[in-house]
């Protein structure tokens, strides 16, 4: 099955290249599709380099920043593939790990997997608000879609193209997270977990997510969406 691996990217002039490099390296992807979200620290002067690492590499450029939600919401609309997969551009995450998560795909044990940073694999210990933020809104998932998630808000969504594409999605920022999730439960899909790696890093080495700002929003969509479509 054709992969297409869709990178959202917004001010990551210090570790995308080694991202790309990560993926390319892993040789599974079969596209990789790269939106830059606006950046302006630098980043957009490397998609040369970049995309001489690969033929299969696309770049494509939002004029301004509009969020991650909007530039995955991109990546979906440019990609081909049959399983489309999330990857940071924050080397947070190992591309070695796209074997185990799309098997269940390709092996048609399910439709949508996460990658999940709390069942067992090598992992950096994260910040404690991060991790109490991330675990009250996974319960919250699973009180209200009726499921046992363990990492709702994991980067490594992976999803049979047929299915993520039938889904309507309109969020910008963050909060695509909540959002997708709570659509693919509404719709039936089983979401399978499978244990990753990660290597989180620190807020001076250019950490975004904010939980203070980003967690009543996540919570917000996922008590709206529970109601509405």
């Amino acid at each position: 099955m054709k992969l297409s691996v869709i990178i959202p990217v917004y001010n990551e002039c210090e570790t995308l290249e080694q991202a790309v490099r990560a993926v390319v390296d892993v040789h599974r992807a079969d596209e990789i599709i790269i939106i830059d979200d606006g950046s302006n620290d630098g980043t957009r002067d490397l998609y040369g380099r970049i995309a001489a690492l690969s033929d299969t590499i696309q770049v494509h450029m939002h004029p301004h920043n509009m969020g991650k939600g909007a530039a995955v919401r991109t990546g979906f609309s440019k990609a081909t593939g049959d399983i489309l997969l999330i990857q940071d551009a924050d080397l947070e995450y190992d591309p070695r790990d796209y074997f185990a998560l799309i098997r269940p795909i390709e092996e048609g044990k399910a439709t949508v997997v996460y990658g999940s940073r709390f069942r067992g694999g090598p992992t950096k210990t994260m910040f404690f608000w991060h991790m109490v933020g991330n675990k009250f809104l996974t319960l919250v998932t699973n009180i209200m879609y009726h499921t046992i998630l363990s990492d709702m808000e994991t980067c490594y969504k992976v999803f049979r193209a047929d299915v993520i594409k039938g889904i309507p999605l309109r969020s910008r920022g963050f909060e695509f997270e909540p959002e997708v999730t709570s659509k693919v439960l509404k719709r039936g899909h089983r979401i399978y977990e499978v244990p990753i790696s990660y290597n989180g890093r620190e807020f001076e080495e250019g950490k975004k997510l904010n939980p203070w700002r980003e967690g009543p929003k996540a919570l917000y969509y996922l008590v709206k969406y529970r109601f509405m479509d």
